[in-house]
């Protein structure tokens, strides 16, 4: 059985594959009337969580960063990427690269030495951490090492 109806200019089309009658809908003035759905709200997000590197991570990878933000007059670098929640991600260490035309930053994540038996939710949250420069940014290019 197939039921296909306009609504607010959009087709829905409704299948079942069930033999049995349709169950009895509660009275309602009009029929086929669309369900009024409420948003899902969350709470407001405080911006990235800062955090800083531990330098005892267990199964350490690069990371890849999705911002950089030069700040403190270019002598230090802002950076942002999205990570899962700790101790199941930590930040291990930043390494970074000065040559005088780029400044090569690279982001190692891992796992926490306490999280080895934990159960970890899979959610994404937005991280930052701040690097010294030994030289201002200047016109150097930032560059992502873990893309290279």
């Amino acid at each position: 059985m197939t039921k296909a109806t306009l609504l607010a200019g959009s087709l829905v089309l409704a299948t079942s594959c069930a033999t049995a009658p349709p169950a009895k809908q509660a009275a309602s003035s009009t029929p086929d009337a669309p369900v009024a759905v409420s948003p899902v709200t969350t709470a407001p997000t405080k911006g990235p969580e800062p955090v800083k590197p531990t330098g005892n991570a267990i199964n350490v990878h690069k990371v890849r960063w999705t911002k950089a933000k030069p700040v403190a007059k270019g002598k230090q670098i802002q950076l942002f990427w999205s990570s899962g929640v700790a101790p199941c991600t930590v930040l291990h260490k930043v390494k970074v690269k000065e040559t005088r035309k780029r400044v090569t930053i690279t982001l190692y994540e891992g796992i926490a030495p306490k999280a080895r038996n934990v159960s970890c939710i899979m959610i994404a949250v937005e991280k930052t951490t701040t690097v010294k420069l030994k030289k201002a940014l200047g016109k150097r290019k930032i560059v992502d090492g873990a893309k290279t």
